[in-house]
């Protein structure tokens, strides 16, 4: 059944392939709150609502009859392990030979009309009074996609098993949703850590394209489970560097969220390490590295170890352990910010032991993903255009969509990060996500008459969750020209 959306000049009707067990509520059954004619609509309402960060802490745990594959020692060699578990029988990264035909449901499932006929008009394309100007890259990376094809590849393979997750396979809440209904289900969590306990020898287990810790990966591998690895390989590569590291006495200084998943595996396989989210914090361990002589935003090594007390690997020594420092980056971070915190490095080792022996205190390698970077460019170049407001639709929870969403606040231009259409409405509402987190509602967020959005979305979003926010869209800019008719 297709979605018509009425403007003051034209019926606009697109079709849709259904999902085939996973529907969005249509847009017949929305109740839409009849636009105000007020001439203050440009004075919203706003509420925000902080939302408490709690830090996320989660262990491997196998139960007693595993206990101890779900942790390793100091000796334990994560290259040589993980290079031995991809060539065992037990384990797949490449798929099962279904990839055709997971393609084309796929493009059912998560294609746009929408979206197609703006990239058919050199991304821009007016809707009644509605002007839509699309991102020159959005959406879907190559490795979410391949993510996902290989998870629809492994249930098609597996039709009979059970298949577990260790993660969510992508921070996009609509597939996640689509995979449970394919009876894939996460480990489940106990006080913070996993029970593997539930994964039996002979079951099939998909690591995400964030990856999964080592020790995740010793337990399951010693459990002779079926190891189905959607890891993307520009995750990969960072594990190589960290790896490097690890192998020149280098401490890993990681520019990455410490509770992410995929920080979380890249500290597995690093050795020392300290992660710092932002340059403030780098500047922090800089400062700490010159005995305060940078910026003197640093003390104590106690003050130190109480800042970073969930971003340090076991046994840190700030006075030992900064000496050798290389970097390396969570992949969806902002691109310029992980060079200046590389350059940032450099120069505090120039400083502390002269240029001449920089190559003795100081490795990098360079592990920016290029989805990430081409999506964050073309962002920048969006937002220098005349624009009334930007959407960007992605996981509340992607970390390469809030980078963003944090672009065009920087801009100053009104910018609304939400999930899915459902966060549009009743009316002309929304409630939408800051980059650091609020949870905002807004009244009258579409200012009234024509209007020019901006678009784009995180590499985890379907185009056709991209599209049904757009319909919401529309549906409020028709009740508006029919009021005004």
């Amino acid at each position: 059944m297709g979605h018509s959306v009425l403007t003051s000049s034209f019926v606009l009707t697109f079709k849709h392939t259904p999902f085939h067990t996973h529907t969005i509520p249509s847009m017949a059954s929305l109740q839409l709150t009849p636009l105000s004619t007020r001439t203050d609509l440009f004075l919203p309402a706003i509420r925000v609502f902080r939302c408490r960060k709690q830090p996320l802490s989660v262990r491997c745990s196998a139960g007693e009859s595993s206990s101890s594959s779900s942790s390793v020692g100091s000796d334990f060699d994560a290259k040589v392990f993980r290079h031995n578990l991809t060539r065992s029988d037990n384990y797949n990264r490449k798929g099962f030979g279904h990839k055709k035909e997971t393609l084309e449901l796929m493009n059912q499932e998560y294609t746009s009309d929408i979206i197609k006929t703006l990239k058919e008009n050199n991304y821009e394309y007016t809707w009644g009074n509605v002007t839509v100007k699309l991102a020159e890259a959005y959406g879907f990376c190559w490795g979410v996609e391949r993510a996902v094809q290989i998870a629809y590849e492994a249930r098609k393979q597996f039709p009979d098993e059970k298949i577990w997750i260790t993660n969510e396979i992508i921070h996009n809440p609509t597939v996640n949703k689509r995979l449970e209904d394919m009876e894939v289900k996460d480990i489940p969590i106990e006080d913070g850590e996993k029970q593997f306990d539930v994964v039996d020898k002979g079951d099939v287990v998909i690591l995400p394209a964030f990856g999964a810790a080592v020790n995740e990966m010793l337990t399951l591998s010693n459990k002779q489970v079926q190891i189905v690895d959607t890891t993307c390989p520009w995750v990969s590569k960072v594990w190589n560097s960290v790896e490097k590291h690890k192998k020149g006495d280098y401490t890993s200084i990681i520019h990455g969220k410490y509770s992410h998943e995929e920080t979380v595996a890249t500290a597995s396989f690093a050795g020392k390490y300290v992660i710092v989210k932002n340059m403030d914090e780098a500047t922090y361990v800089c400062d700490y590295i010159l005995g305060g002589e940078l910026n003197g935003s640093s003390s104590t090594k106690e003050a130190f170890l109480e800042k970073f007390k969930f971003a340090v690997s076991k046994g840190f020594d700030p006075d030992k352990d900064l000496v050798k420092a290389g970097v390396a980056n969570q992949t969806t971070m902002l691109k310029g910010e992980t060079e200046e915190i590389g350059k940032l490095l450099e120069r505090t080792m120039m400083q502390k032991f002269g240029v001449e022996n920089i190559n003795q205190h100081f490795i990098s390698f360079n592990t920016i993903c290029d989805a990430t970077q081409e999506r964050q460019d073309a962002m920048y170049k969006l937002v220098d255009e005349k624009l009334d407001l930007m959407l960007v639709v992605g996981g509340w929870n992607s970390s390469n969509t809030s980078h963003l969403q944090e672009i065009a606040e920087e801009r100053g231009i009104p910018s609304y990060w939400i999930d899915s259409e459902q966060r549009i409405g009743p009316g002309n509402r929304i409630a939408y996500k800051l980059m650091h987190g609020e949870l905002v509602e807004k009244e009258n967020w579409l200012p009234k008459g024509p209007v020019t959005i901006g678009v784009t979305s995180g590499a985890s979003t379907p185009d056709k969750v991209v599209e049904d926010a757009l319909l919401r869209v529309f549906e409020i800019k028709s009740e508006e020209a029919l009021q005004l008719a």
